[in-house]
């Protein structure tokens, strides 16, 4: 009951400043707040490190006075902070230049509907329960092997809030959510060799987190199983992108399908609009009313209703990703894309992760990528990449310090398999990926 009160008060801020803003000489105007309590926990080799509260908060609110836009933001609520944030947004707006594009998200496309999605499970923010998971975690992983030999440090976050959203149209509306997570990143050596790697879990529900021990070992294993790591080979490989790191692979896609890449026409998938894309079995389904899901949501940042689509569809791209500045710029509608996507669920070939080595056969492995060397503007490739090499199907030994690279158009279009072992930490949801082919920069 407290939470919803909390809502309604900051939904009565949110009208106010509307009403203040066209009062002021707006011609519209939007407004959003959004309030956060958390705690963060870290420790370090069985000692606390770190021991955060966080209740953080703000409003925004962005007017149009015609088609002149200005914005401001506050997180001192009083009325006459409120009352100073909208003169100083309208006259900002006065001094902007005009544009045909700006303004709110077409009326008929503002969301009217907001069911329960399951974001919000409270827990009490107890930092000493906290700090005991972050040092079990760590125990666990200590204990896992007698090659762990360090620690980079356990964590335990939980973050408890609420979004607020309002605009002249007439929506006034918000929703609570809750955030939990574990993580914890080891350190192993043997013979000379040192290397790291880290676990975790993420969930709108406390109680649903893997267990201590579970992402103690976790990392343990993860850590001691590079150990020994060596290069390869430069050459022509097939590469498998565990799921751990594949979702990243589709997060290029988004890039270069939204519609800010569109208009200034600097994507490598601009004018592909129904073209094919990836294979025909691959169809890529965006559900953002999943319940309890990390990306769900009734409507986007702009108010506009988010409903189900299918976003690649037998390969083909059925639709690019629009918020309402970019849609009126290419002369299109806003298909709710404004702040991101929501679940995107990756189509899949059926296969495990170890029925997908064997179709591999002899390979790179990847299960870390490092460096932001993508360019979405012509599609080029080239990351650093640890993990593993294999042989008939069967992992061999640890590999490092190389790079795979090539074309996104070329890796798209080449996906041999999907697996069906999805990862659900985030907002896409996908199995590991095989690529029939990779430059690998090795030896």
């Amino acid at each position: 009951m407290q939470i919803e009160k909390q809502i309604a008060q900051i939904q009565n801020i949110v009208d106010d400043v509307l009403k203040m803003a066209l009062s002021k000489g707006a011609t519209q105007a939007e407004a959003s707040m959004s309030k956060v309590q958390g705690i963060a926990v870290s420790s370090r080799m069985g000692d606390v490190e770190n021991v955060e509260f966080n209740n953080d908060g703000g409003l925004g609110i962005s007017v149009y006075v015609g088609k002149h836009k200005g914005s401001a933001s506050t997180a001192d609520l009083s009325k006459e902070a409120l009352a100073l944030t909208v003169a100083k947004a309208v006259d900002i707006a006065r001094y902007t230049s005009e544009d045909p594009c700006t303004g709110l998200a077409d009326e008929d496309l503002i969301a009217t509907e907001f069911p329960d999605l399951d974001l919000y499970h409270p827990t009490v923010l107890d930092p000493k329960k906290g700090i005991e998971l972050a040092i079990e975690t760590e125990r666990a992983a200590m204990a896992y092997d007698a090659r762990i030999t360090n620690s980079d440090g356990a964590s335990y976050n939980a973050n408890m809030g609420m979004r607020v959203y309002g605009n002249t149209h007439g929506i006034n509306t918000g929703y609570p959510s809750s955030r939990y997570s574990l993580s914890c990143m080891m350190i192993g050596a043997q013979d000379g060799d040192m290397q790291r790697d880290y676990a975790y879990t993420v969930d709108r529900q406390a109680h649903k987190l893997k267990t201590p021990l579970e992402v103690g070992q976790e990392a343990a294993e993860a850590t001691v199983s590079r150990l020994g790591a060596r290069k390869i080979a430069t050459g022509k490989v097939p590469v498998l992108l565990h799921r751990d790191v594949s979702s990243s692979l589709f997060g290029h896609y988004v890039s270069a399908i939204s519609g800010g890449s569109l208009y200034r026409r600097s994507s490598f998938l601009l004018d592909k609009l129904g073209h094919q894309v990836f294979p025909e079995w691959l169809n890529i389904e965006e559900k953002p009313h999943l319940k309890g899901a990390l990306a769900s949501s009734s409507f986007d940042a702009e108010g506009v209703a988010t409903k189900d689509m299918t976003i690649v569809e037998n390969g083909c791209l059925a639709h690019y990703l629009y918020t309402t500045y970019s849609a009126r710029k290419l002369g299109v509608v806003s298909n709710g894309h404004a702040g991101g996507i929501h679940n995107w669920i990756i189509g899949d070939t059926g296969q495990s992760d170890a029925e997908l080595l064997k179709t591999m056969g002899t390979g790179l492995l990847v299960t870390e990528l490092m460096g932001q060397g993508v360019n979405t503007v012509t599609g080029d490739y080239s990351r650093g990449a640890a993990g593993f090499w294999v042989e008939n199907g069967v992992i061999q030994y640890p590999v490092h310090e190389v790079t795979i690279a090539g074309n996104l158009s070329d890796m798209f279009a080449n996906i041999q398999a999907i697996g069906a072992e999805r990862d659900v930490r985030g907002g896409v949801q996908t199995g590991s990926v095989l690529l029939s082919e990779m430059r690998v920069a090795g030896n």
